[in-house]
C-alpha cells in the first residue's frame, strides 16, 4: 500500500478533495489530513490524522530498543564475567537482562519520540505551519493512478508533493516530488 502526499492550499479545498476521493472509492479510514488547524477539520467533518502519521514514536522506539538491546547484551557479559553473587547465575537471569533493559530502550525512545515530529511529515513543516493542508491517501496500487488522474482534471490547486512506498515502515525513505 502507497502513501500519497498532496498539499492543498485551503480548507474548502480539502473538502472538495475529500469529497472527490470518496466518489472515486477512497473511504476515510484511507484519508488522513494533517494540520494546524485542527478544529477546521473539525467542522468540516475531515478525517485528521493521528499519532502513528504524526508523531516519531515507533522509530525512535525501535531505535531505543536496539540500543536498548546491545546495552543488555553488554550488562549480561559484565554479569557473566564479574559473577557478582559469587556464583554462576542462571542462563535465564542473562536472558531477563537483556529483556528488560530492551525494554526500557524501547520505552524511554518511544517518550522521545512522543516529543518529535515525524520525520516524514517534517518535510512539510513548513507548508503546514503556514497554513496548508497535508494530505495522505493510503492506496493499494491499482488506486494509484487513478487518484493521481482524478487529482490532476479536478484539483490542480492541490501539489502533488510526495508518495512514500511504506509509510508505516519508520525507516523507509520518502520520495519527494516537489522541491
Amino acid at each position: 500500500m502507497r502513501c500519497i502526499y498532496y498539499l492543498s492550499p485551503t480548507l474548502k479545498s480539502t473538502h472538495q478533495i475529500s469529497d472527490d476521493l470518496h466518489d472515486i472509492g477512497v473511504d476515510d479510514w484511507f484519508l488522513h489530513i494533517h494540520s494546524k488547524d485542527e478544529s477546521g477539520l473539525v467542522k468540516e467533518h475531515l478525517h485528521s490524522s493521528n499519532y502513528l502519521e504524526t508523531l516519531d514514536f515507533i522509530r525512535e522506539g525501535f531505535i531505543g530498543a536496539g540500543i536498548g538491546f546491545v546495552a543488555g547484551l553488554i550488562l549480561a557479559g559484565l554479569a557473566a564475567v564479574a559473577e557478582p553473587f559469587g556464583t554462576p547465575i542462571p542462563w535465564y537471569a542473562y536472558a531477563a537482562i537483556v529483556f528488560l533493559v530492551t525494554c526500557f530502550g524501547a520505552w524511554v525512545g518511544g517518550l522521545t519520540g512522543i516529543a518529535n515530529e515525524n520525520k516524514k511529515i517534517a518535510h512539510f513543516h513548513d507548508d503546514i505551519a503556514a497554513g496548508k493542508y497535508l494530505i495522505l491517501i493510503y492506496a493499494k496500487e491499482p488506486q494509484v493512478q487513478k487518484i493521481k488522474d482524478m487529482m490532476e482534471a479536478k484539483h490542480q490547486e492541490a501539489q502533488l508533493a510526495a508518495i512514500d512506498a511504506h509509510f508505516f515502515n519508520p525507516f523507509a525513505d520518502l520520495q519527494m516530488v516537489r522541491s
